[in-house]
């Protein structure tokens, strides 16, 4: 593999990757949509592996620069994993479950239109046990 020699040759590298970095970028998170994805063992065993890059894939298909996509812990549901936490700045986080990767992609269409799907909403929370 060649080095870089130029400053050029750097930025042509940076813009060429660039698009693999849509949706992962944590700065200024307090201002996007975070989708957090439970990546503990009940998540990965659940398939949540299969979710988050399905999610990722989407985000950046939409070229959704507001969203940012991480992973968590175990959220508490492992009943209904794959678990996705969808935080909007402004609003209550949602919890949704048995988010396999094509209600993951579908997840991030109605986040784009700025919808909330109802059915895959974990109705049971800390909030109401």
């Amino acid at each position: 593999m060649a080095g870089i020699k130029s400053l050029d040759e750097l930025k042509a590298l940076r813009d060429k990757y660039r698009e693999n970095f849509i949706g992962r970028d944590t700065s200024d998170s307090e201002n996007k949509i975070r989708i957090s994805v439970g990546m503990a063992t009940c998540g990965i065993a659940s398939g949540a592996r299969d979710t988050i890059n399905a999610i990722i894939d989407e985000v950046a298909k939409e070229k959704l620069s507001n969203v940012v996509v991480v992973q968590s812990g175990c959220l508490g549901y492992c009943y209904a994993e794959p678990t996705v936490e969808v935080r909007i700045p402004g609003k209550e986080p949602v919890i949704y479950g048995n988010i396999d990767a094509n209600r993951g992609r579908e997840l991030v269409k109605y986040i784009k239109n700025g919808e909330i799907p109802k059915d895959w909403i974990i109705k049971r929370t800390f909030n109401n046990i």
